[in-house]
């Protein structure tokens, strides 16, 4: 009966949010000017400083890490099996559409994240869509029920899939059984995430490069030994996707729907999750835009390099589509092409993807606490416990139960966060247009709130009014 609620809720929500991303992908490409495109290069030259900190926030860089932990997890390896499965190579080209509109979609949603910021008791910067909500909003009541989708999503529901994939690959590669794996994650977890948002920050910092770059050389070797098999692989992707293959209208919904939700539930992009990571940030220049710039080469090397790896590997290696599922599906795959080592190497690195991903759940879940009233010694210990249980519990899951609970999460979270950014649109352009005369009169960019601006956008006190370490810092960088 859960399973079958489930279903029906995931039917009726996603009707409304495929429409809703579309949507705001092409609203904000069209506000921000194609920011995603015409400012793709500028994306990159961000990164240069970006380990730069001011000492109150965690680093750019380290921002970036969290959130490519988060996102970088199972979904890019079982979530678009499981896309390919069921929507066929179609899926694969929506994922991508989703993902270009989502760059767009993302950068509003940090720098919004990064401009509502402010200080908690230790001094160290948080913030995210329930701030911007309350703060830039003034709606209390938006701020407090995205901030109840907020702990579900990532308190309760999102490690779980995460747990049940570790567990499936291991029991499939190793055969662990998944209550021992159940039980290693979850004394890991504790041990991370009790550390706070710095340690788990510099935790991702240093798996994430190493892990991903790992699995796009794998990838790479493939691509390049299967070169002449890329041109077919390509035109089945896109005539898929279009119905244009032989019963290919009948599968054309299948494919959007599959590639839209796995390429949200990869990448993020709207969800509201990532902003948590990037108010977290000292941004470097220091000015909102440039953490939202940050962010935005996020959803690009999540979905656009790390998921198009997966569908090469499955797509490449000739097995037959709907006769596996889930991360059995990729491991197979990568067996055909490389030998006996490929279903240990996608174990080792779903272990990474998924382990990561996990402990930058507990980081944004945090962020709930203050709006619950859950602010205080008792209230985190309950918070610590319900997170490591709902581990354990994702490892002996099913399948059907983990994904189900995972999209609705989804769903909720987006359609809130979505419609709280886009009612933000005209200080987004503000922003957006403030840092690029900046650029274009060759300066570096930087942001100082006046009191009155303060007021007006009712910003935390202070936040943007100290001066800013990062000016000389980059200035002196740059002239070097």
């Amino acid at each position: 009966m859960l399973t079958e609620l489930l279903h029906l809720l995931n039917g009726l929500l996603g009707q409304l949010l495929v429409p809703l991303l579309l949507i705001a992908g092409v609203w904000f490409t069209f506000k921000l000017k194609a920011i995603q495109f015409f400012h793709f290069a500028h994306m990159f030259k961000v990164m240069k400083n970006s380990r730069v900190t001011d000492g109150h926030g965690i680093s750019s860089f380290q921002a970036l890490c969290t959130s490519l932990a988060a996102r970088v997890g199972t979904g890019n390896l079982m979530g678009v099996a499981v896309a390919i499965s069921i929507g066929g190579p179609g899926a694969i080209f929506w994922m991508w559409l989703i993902a270009l509109l989502g760059m767009a979609t993302a950068f509003a949603e940090s720098t919004l994240a990064q401009l509502y910021k402010e200080q908690n008791q230790q001094g160290n910067y948080r913030g995210g869509p329930a701030y911007y909500m309350l703060k830039g909003l003034k709606s209390p009541a938006m701020a407090l029920v995205f901030s109840i989708c907020l702990f579900i999503g990532y308190g309760i529901v999102f490690s779980t899939p995460q747990a049940y994939t570790i567990a499936e690959a291991f029991n499939y590669s190793y055969g662990i059984e998944p209550i021992i794996t159940g039980v290693v994650l979850t004394t890991l977890a504790g041990i991370i995430v009790m550390g706070g948002m710095k340690k788990i920050a510099s935790f991702s910092e240093m798996v994430v490069p190493f892990m991903g770059v790992a699995y796009f050389l794998v990838a790479l070797w493939v691509i390049l030994t299967n070169l002449e098999q890329i041109p077919g692989v390509l035109k089945d992707i896109v005539f898929s996707a279009l119905g244009l293959q032989e019963a290919g209208a009948g599968m054309l919904g299948m494919a959007m729907m599959q590639g839209i939700r796995r390429g949200l539930y990869s990448n993020e992009a709207g969800l509201g999750s990532v902003p948590h990571a990037a108010a977290a940030a000292s941004p470097n220049p220091p000015h909102p835009v440039s953490q939202g710039y940050v962010q935005m080469s996020g959803v690009f090397f999540d979905t656009i390099v790390l998921c198009t790896c997966t569908a090469m590997i499955i797509l490449l290696s000739g097995i037959e589509l709907g006769q596996t599922f889930g991360i059995q599906l990729t491991q197979q795959a990568l067996e055909n092409q490389v030998g006996f080592w490929g279903s240990d190497f996608i174990a080792l690195a779903i272990f990474f993807f998924g382990f990561t991903s996990i402990v930058a759940n507990y980081a944004y879940a945090e962020n709930a606490l203050p709006f619950l009233k859950m602010n205080n010694k008792w209230g985190r210990i309950a918070f610590l416990l319900i997170f490591l249980s709902m581990i354990f519990y994702g490892s002996i899951a099913t399948l059907g139960e983990v994904l189900g609970l995972a999209d609705l999460a989804v769903a909720l979270m987006t359609i809130i966060n979505v419609s709280a950014i886009v009612l933000m649109t005209k200080t987004l352009v503000t922003l957006a247009k403030d840092y690029n005369e900046h650029i274009d009169r060759g300066e570096i960019p930087h942001f100082v709130a006046s009191p009155e601006q303060e007021q007006q956008m009712n910003l935390t006190p202070g936040i943007w009014q100290r001066d800013n370490p990062l000016h000389n810092t980059q200035a002196s960088t740059d002239r070097n």
